[in-house]
C-alpha cells in the first residue's frame, strides 16, 4: 500500500467517485502498517477487502474481477503477472515489467493464455500531444529523423537507497533486480525516447541494434545510478541517454528528436517546443494530465473493446528491456565517479543529504551534444565494449560478475 502503490489507489478512488471503477479488495504483506492509509482511503466504507497475501486475496476475489494492478517492487512482477493470468484475468502491471529480457519473454507468453493484453504502466506514451506528435513524424512533416537524446537529473537523498531492501541493488536472491534511474525510476523517459524512434506505426518503438554504456555510481550501493547509453537501432537512429540521480537542486528531465527539417524539445509536463531549422518556433502548450487516473481509463477503454490496445503491452517493452540489458552489459562493470567530482550537500529545508557531482550537467551535455564519454574525460574508466543483441547470452553471468555473486 505504500510508495507508488498508494498512488494506484488514490486515482482508482477518483475514478470510483465519479463512477468509472470499483476497487473490490486490496492487499499488502504489512498490512498493519497502514492504518492511516486505509482511513484515508476510506476501504472499510467502500467496502474493499484487505488482504496481507495476495494469493489469498486472488483465491477468494478472482471470480469478481476485471483485471489486477500490480504495483509492486520488480523482483515480484513476473511472479505475481502469472498468478494472476493463470487466472484468465488482465494485469494493469507498473514499470517495468522486469529487466531480465529472458523473463520478459516467459511473461509474454503466461500473457497469451488472457483474453486481453496486460498494460505495461509506462505513463506518458498516451499524452495527446506527444501522440499528434508522433503522428505528424510518421506523415513526414519534419523529414527523417536523424537522432534523438535524453537528459535527466533527478536528485535522490541517501535516504532513497535504503527506502526498502530493493532499491540500488543488482540481484537479490539469484534473482535480476537492476534497480536504476535508467531501468526504474526515469523508464519512462528512456521508453518515450524508443517511441519517438519507432518504425512506421503509431504504437511503435526503436529496436536496439548496437549499444554502447559507461555505467558509474556515486553513493554506497550495489547498482549504477548515473548512466551514459548510446544506441544505434535497427532502423539506423542514434539515441543518446544520459541520467543521474548524482546531483543536488532542482529536477530536469527533456527529450530531444533531431530530425532533417527540425527538432522537437518536449519536458513532460512542462512545454513542447518545435525548433524549425528556417528558423520558427512553434510551441505547444500541454494539456493538464493525470497519468494514472489517465493510463487506468485508457486501459479500462481497452478491456471494454472501445480501443484496439494498450498503450504499452509486454512485447512492446521488448525494445526498453533489451537495451538496459545490453547497456549493462556493454559496461562490464560499474565504475565509481572520481571521489574529486564528489561533494556533499545538505538541504536543510528538507533535511535530508544528498551528492552531487561537479560537471555532471558538462558531462551530460559533451556526451549528448559531442559524443564524448567521460570515461576518456576526466571520469576515469576504459569505454564500453559494443553489444549487440545476440550478446545477451552473456547477461545474467555479468550480472553475477558486478553483483560479487
Amino acid at each position: 500500500m505504500g510508495g507508488f502503490a498508494g498512488s494506484h489507489h488514490t486515482a482508482v478512488a477518483a475514478l470510483e467517485e465519479l463512477g468509472e471503477a470499483k476497487l473490490i479488495a486490496t492487499c499488502d504483506p504489512r498490512v498493519k502498517s497502514f492504518t492511516i492509509e486505509q482511513q484515508t482511503w476510506r476501504l472499510a466504507e467502500r467496502g474493499v477487502q484487505v488482504y496481507s497475501d495476495y494469493r489469498a486475496m486472488l483465491d477468494a476475489c478472482h471470480r469478481g474481477l476485471d483485471l489486477v494492478v500490480v504495483p509492486t517492487p520488480i523482483n515480484l512482477h513476473a511472479e505475481m503477472h502469472a498468478a494472476v493470468t493463470a487466472l484468465g484475468l488482465p494485469v494493469y502491471l507498473e514499470k517495468p515489467p522486469t529487466l531480465d529480457f529472458a523473463e520478459l519473454e516467459q511473461m509474454i507468453a503466461a500473457d497469451s493464455r488472457v483474453r486481453k493484453s496486460s498494460l505495461v504502466g509506462f505513463n506518458f506514451i498516451i499524452e495527446k500531444p506527444r501522440l499528434a506528435l508522433k503522428e505528424r513524424l510518421l506523415a513526414g512533416e519534419f523529414g527523417a529523423i536523424r537522432g534523438a537524446t535524453l537528459s535527466a537529473l533527478w536528485p535522490r537523498p541517501a535516504s532513497y537507497f535504503s527506502r526498502n531492501n530493493w532499491a540500488g541493488r543488482l540481484m537479490m536472491n539469484d534473482r535480476i533486480v537492476l534497480d536504476s534511474c535508467f531501468g526504474n525510476a526515469m523508464a519512462h523517459f528512456v521508453h518515450n525516447l524508443l517511441f519517438w524512434a519507432g518504425g512506421t506505426e503509431l504504437f511503435s518503438w526503436g529496436q536496439p541494434a548496437a549499444v554502447r554504456a559507461e555505467l558509474y555510481r556515486a553513493h554506497a550501493i550495489e547498482g549504477a545510478y548515473t548512466f551514459f547509453v548510446e544506441t544505434d537501432t535497427t532502423s539506423g537512429v542514434n539515441l543518446r541517454f544520459a541520467l543521474s540521480h548524482a546531483c543536488a537542486g532542482a529536477s530536469t528531465h527533456l527529450e530531444m528528436v533531431l530530425c532533417d527539417k527540425a527538432v522537437l524539445r518536449y519536458v513532460v509536463g512542462r512545454q513542447i517546443e518545435i525548433r524549425w531549422n528556417d528558423g520558427r518556433t512553434e510551441k505547444i502548450a500541454p494539456e493538464p494530465f493525470d497519468p494514472l487516473v489517465e493510463n487506468h481509463r485508457d486501459y479500462h477503454r481497452y478491456l471494454r473493446d472501445e480501443s484496439p490496445r494498450p498503450a504499452t503491452t509486454l512485447a512492446d517493452s521488448r525494445a526498453f528491456v533489451v537495451l538496459n540489458d545490453l547497456a549493462h552489459l556493454s559496461s562490464g562493470h560499474i565504475a565509481p565517479i572520481p571521489a574529486a567530482l564528489v561533494s556533499g550537500v545538505r538541504e536543510e529545508k528538507e533535511q535530508k543529504d544528498y551528492l552531487h557531482v561537479s560537471d555532471i550537467v558538462a558531462a551530460q551535455e559533451n556526451f549528448l551534444v559531442r559524443g564524448a564519454w567521460p570515461g576518456a574525460n576526466g571520469w576515469n574508466r576504459q569505454p564500453g565494449e559494443v553489444a549487440t543483441p545476440a550478446d545477451l547470452g552473456r547477461f545474467h553471468e555479468v550480472v553475477k560478475t558486478m553483483a560479487g555473486k
